[in-house]
């Protein structure tokens, strides 16, 4: 097996491939320039810009959604931390740098693949329903579902938050530095300040309501009633706080104690109050796993499982494996296969999925091959109505979905020098989460992400319908790739709500099937199939592609809702290869 090596790839020769990260010797660095271009859609505000999206080789990765993020990433890892101390750093950050994203006011999911054992393992971080919520909490009198905007900004979104729970459980498995030593980066920019980037200023004064919350307009107003602008010096000194409390005394510092009660209190005010308990917070436990591993072509894909986003694109994958989209790189051809097994992706994920400490999720039947092969021969020669659930083994009945995923989450990749590497995808779900903040920080909007009506009209529950103590349905799909000797070959994710999971499956295609570098992957233009719609960037596709596509009934509309923004890292024969999405502002670097 191998890979075709970046176009300009400059570096040292390896050991032949495939071989273990840790017996890599290290290659150049290199840094190639991708050419800004201006996006008009697809982004989280108005006017996102694709910027410069360096790709780099080396032996050691870290990729994430902000530069200062990968570089506290970078300075666990020249400390000889390990890949999930690298994780705890750039979290750290990025809920400070990105908080429209992600935060330790959120929840994650994390893929862990071990080096030495080739274990790959999942770490789930989904925030959780109070005990006291009730399956009728978004329902006004008449029984009919609350305005979602009404709920978004209320306290009744929340739920107790899992990221920093989940990353100090893998820590404890996986860490090699002390615990209190990985939050120096976080400090520091918050008590010292960072440069506010063009894309946080926009998130500031954007559309979305919280922009326009109390807490939010509070943070960022400046002395002279003005918002924060790109290239201002913004400080936080209670996030600083916080930071030193959680170093010094792990999750308990957020779900115990002071700042916990201002949590419950925060909660609890204004229109619609949280049922959050303290029981609630200190109750909160994540959650560990082996990973949701299936074979593809000549690939493992490993991922999470439910209530995470990665059995689906398993599906999506075990449909497009009856293809032959490998023979159709970057064509009319290869895009509408893309599409029609998209579609039926997410028919059954909008149908299937839930906790599945609540619900009986049907994973095994939606993965087995003959059940993937049969919904894979749904694919004519050209797009029909839009498809239906199928009826996989162990498939109950349950009520179509009515579930709303929106913007705000993040993901990133590292990779450490004995090849440990982490994938993980973190939230607090909306823009600036609920809008409302505890010690420097948003809370997250999470609950939102359950299905308002918890049954239909004919009285099927729905399988994400809220539940005390329940974790909603995400899209999060974190995912690792190893060869047919276990070894791992790539690590990507994305966020972007519901469209995660065509974000996922288009890199993984990308790289895969279409053997393309990390970087032209990443960039590929987004198509997101689901039931009549197929929102595409179709200023990027070639006109050529875009008449071939509607030739075979597929016709794009604008796309809604929030961008990608996938980071990525694989093997080559050269070393490590990494790139981020050209959309926002992340960036790979390695060493």
């Amino acid at each position: 097996m191998s890979f075709a090596s970046p176009r300009s790839a400059v570096s040292l020769p390896l050991s032949p491939f495939p071989a273990r990260l840790a017996q890599l010797v290290a290659p150049a660095l290199l840094l190639l320039a991708v050419a800004c271009a201006p996006l008009t859609q697809g982004g989280e505000g108005p006017s996102a810009q694709v910027r410069a999206a360096p790709a780099t080789e080396g032996q050691v990765m870290v990729a994430a959604a902000h530069p200062l993020a990968v570089e506290a990433g970078l300075e666990v890892l020249r400390a000889g931390g390990s890949a999930v101390d690298a994780a705890v750093a750039v979290q750290a950050v990025l809920g400070l740098v990105e908080p429209q994203s992600s935060g330790i006011g959120g929840g994650a999911f994390l893929v862990h693949y071990d080096a030495k054992t080739g274990q790959v393992s999942a770490y789930n971080g989904r925030e959780k329903a109070p005990a006291a919520a009730t399956p009728d909490m978004f329902l006004n009198a008449e029984g009919k579902p609350l305005p979602f905007v009404q709920v978004l900004l209320s306290g009744r979104s929340t739920g107790a938050p899992g990221a920093v729970a989940m990353l100090h459980m893998a820590h404890a498995d996986h860490g090699r530095l002390a615990w209190a030593d990985l939050f120096g980066s976080a400090e520091r920019l918050a008590d010292d300040g960072f440069i506010v980037s063009p894309r946080l200023a926009e998130m500031i004064v954007s559309r979305f309501p919280q922009s326009r919350a109390p807490d939010t307009v509070a943070y960022f107003t400046k002395p002279d009633g003005t918002r924060h602008q790109a290239g201002d010096l913004l400080k936080n000194p209670a996030y600083a706080a916080t930071m030193r409390k959680i170093a010094a005394e792990g999750p308990d510092a957020l779900l115990r104690g002071e700042i916990a009660e201002a949590i419950v209190a925060r909660v609890r005010e204004g229109d619609l109050p949280g049922a959050m308990t303290l029981e609630d917070l200190a109750s909160y436990t994540p959650q560990k796993s082996e990973a949701l591993c299936r074979p593809y072509r000549i690939y493992v894909v490993c991922t999470p499982p439910a209530p995470s986003g990665g059995p689906a694109v398993l599906v999506g994958l075990g449909i497009l494996e009856h293809t032959d989209i490998n023979a159709h790189p970057n064509t009319a051809q290869g895009w509408y296969l893309f599409s029609q097994a998209s579609r039926l992706m997410y028919a059954d994920r909008d149908r299937y999925m839930g906790d599945p400490d609540f619900v009986d999720v049907p994973t095994e039947g939606l993965l087995d091959k003959t059940y993937l092969a049969a919904r894979s021969a749904l694919i004519g020669p050209t797009a029909g109505p839009p498809p239906g659930p199928g009826t996989p083994k162990g498939a109950g009945v349950r009520a179509p979905d009515t579930t709303r995923e929106v913007s705000g989450t993040s993901h990133f990749v590292v990779v450490d020098g004995k090849g440990n590497t982490v994938s993980m995808t973190t939230t607090v779900e909306s823009i600036f989460g609920s809008g409302r903040m505890v010690g420097g920080f948003f809370l997250n909007n999470q609950l939102t992400d359950f299905a308002f009506a918890p049954v239909n009209t004919d009285g099927a529950p729905a399988a994400n319908a809220v539940a005390g103590g329940k974790r909603p349905r995400s899209s999060m799909a974190p995912a690792i790739v190893l060869d047919a000797d276990g070894q791992m070959v790539a690590a990507v994710g994305s966020p972007g709500g519901t469209s995660i999971l065509a974000y996922n499956l288009k890199a993984l295609v990308g790289m895969l099937d279409w053997n393309l570098p990390v970087q032209d992957a990443l960039a590929l233009p987004n198509l997101i199939a689901r039931g009549t719609a197929y929102a595409a960037e179709g200023d990027k596709f070639s006109p050529e592609l875009v008449e071939g596509l509607a030739a075979r009934g597929v016709v794009f509309t604008a796309v809604g809702g929030e961008g990608s923004g996938l980071h990525g890292v694989r093997v080559t024969p050269n070393g490590l290869e990494g790139g981020a999405d050209p959309r926002r502002e992340g960036v790979a670097r390695g060493f």
